[in-house]
């Protein structure tokens, strides 16, 4: 077998995977399509920009996404390590500079002596050891030849971005910072919070259902499917009056200290880049028009002046039917020297594509090493995840972040949510380390 392995797409997937294949020994060649052909999400030219959060989700290590984070750190994660080099205060969450990030992964990936970077769209799938971790924005003539291989149609999901405001131009006499129960890294509190009554949230609440979303293309409308982890506002706005107040309005753990008061709802802002400059609005992913977006959300109390440094849009999402292609170790069903990675099969969240990307690698590297690719335990985070998008009912799949409803239950329950957690995160690691350590990774 061929000591050369290609690696399809420079997202946060495809970038650990090169990287952990690289590590063993294995010459990889990566390529991303940009700047060749260029996505209607992307705004630079890096690998691994990301174009939804800058949050890399919870860091505690008793949560289903920090306890993902620790396992993956056991790989030497080059994801993580530069998210730890460029991380911005965000709590008891893991968010980062985006530019910063994007920079160190391809300066890293770039000089790497086994790594030769390839910026080239791939058309045609390769008939030797591949990972494809193409992503959200696979190209159509890649989606077509995954399609064709695996006698399946693509699904298709919309995800929606969150518009980017300039911190100057919030007003700190109505907005106030804090952290959800004080927990937090600056003192005073890592996110700005726009705290609005009763009155303030219906009037918000009808704007968002009335104003004037971009028109969808033809083929978007007949195939609109978005999915329940980046519901576009204006769509959770329309599913009840407490959708949002009970979502990522809910005012938990956020007195306003002006009044002394908990709020009805609060929209919060997290710190997008490490000069603290930019803030972005937390799960206000959006598909309204720009100018709608300007109207709407400046009636939020504290954004009444906000200047927009990126307004909020929706872009194409594609992932397969794993349960039918694929199996725990990301090879391809009928084609072991093909793997997927990443929000292609159907993993969400940015550490759940890396953590694929990782487990691809290392397998892929495994597999032409002439050892046998490693199937991760099922009571570890990225064990069970992986068996879920192989192992879910495939017609009615669907993508799924890191969650501990995913792993094996103990037996008696554990009652207490807080101690169940940590017992799952105590189980995890120690059985996720001695499948390691056995196998030698």
């Amino acid at each position: 077998m061929t000591n050369l392995l290609t690696v399809v797409g420079g997202g946060l997937a495809g970038c650990e995977a090169a990287w952990q294949a690289a590590q063993r020994g294995v010459s990889v060649q990566l390529y991303e399509m940009r700047p060749v052909r260029q996505t209607p999400a992307h705004a630079t030219n890096n690998l691994a920009e990301l174009v939804c959060s800058n949050s890399l989700g919870s860091n505690l290590p008793d949560r289903a996404p920090g306890l993902l984070k620790t396992e993956l750190r056991r790989f030497d994660s080059l994801i993580l390590t530069a998210a730890s080099e460029s991380a911005v205060p965000a709590g008891g969450a893991l968010a980062v500079d985006r530019e910063r990030f994007a920079e160190i992964i391809t300066e890293r990936i770039g000089s790497h002596a086994q790594i030769t970077l390839k910026r080239e769209e791939v058309t045609q799938i390769p008939n030797a050891p591949t990972i494809i971790a193409s992503g959200p924005l696979t190209s159509d003539a890649l989606a077509e030849q995954i399609a064709i291989l695996s006698g399946k149609e693509q699904l298709y999901f919309y995800d929606a971005l969150s518009p980017i405001v300039e911190v100057d131009s919030i007003d700190m006499n109505i907005a106030y910072r804090a952290s959800r129960y004080g927990k937090g890294e600056q003192k005073e509190g890592d996110y700005i919070n726009c705290p609005l009554d009763e009155e303030q949230y219906q009037t918000l609440l009808k704007e968002l259902r009335s104003a004037e979303q971009i028109t969808l293309k033809k083929f978007e409308q007949e195939d609109e499917h978005f999915f329940e982890m980046c519901l576009p506002v204006e769509v959770l706005a329309k599913r009840g009056d407490q959708a949002l107040a009970f979502g990522p309005m809910r005012p938990v753990g956020l007195i306003n200290p002006h009044t002394g008061k908990r709020p009805h709802a609060v929209l919060q802002l997290r710190q997008d880049n490490l000069a603290g400059t930019l803030y972005n609005l937390v799960g206000f992913q959006t598909n309204l028009r720009w100018g709608e977006q300007r109207r709407v959300f400046r009636l939020i109390p504290g954004l009444k002046n906000a200047v927009f440094m990126r307004y909020g849009m929706m872009h194409r999402n594609t992932y397969i039917n794993s349960p039918t292609l694929l199996k725990p170790t990301m090879q391809f069903h009928n084609r072991p020297d093909l793997f997927f990675a990443g929000q292609i099969i159907g993993v969400e969240g940015y550490v759940g594509n890396a953590a694929t990307g990782a487990l691809a690698g290392v397998n892929a590297a495994r597999l032409m090493q002439g050892q046998t690719p490693i199937v991760l335990p099922l009571t570890s985070m990225l064990g069970a995840l992986c068996h879920y998008v192989t192992h879910a009912e495939a017609k009615n799949f669907q993508p799924m972040k890191a969650n501990f409803g995913l792993m094996p239950p103990f037996d008696p329950k554990i009652r207490n949510k807080r101690a169940r957690y940590q017992a799952y995160a105590d189980r995890a690691l120690r059985d996720l380390d001695g499948v390691l350590e056995q196998e030698g990774v």
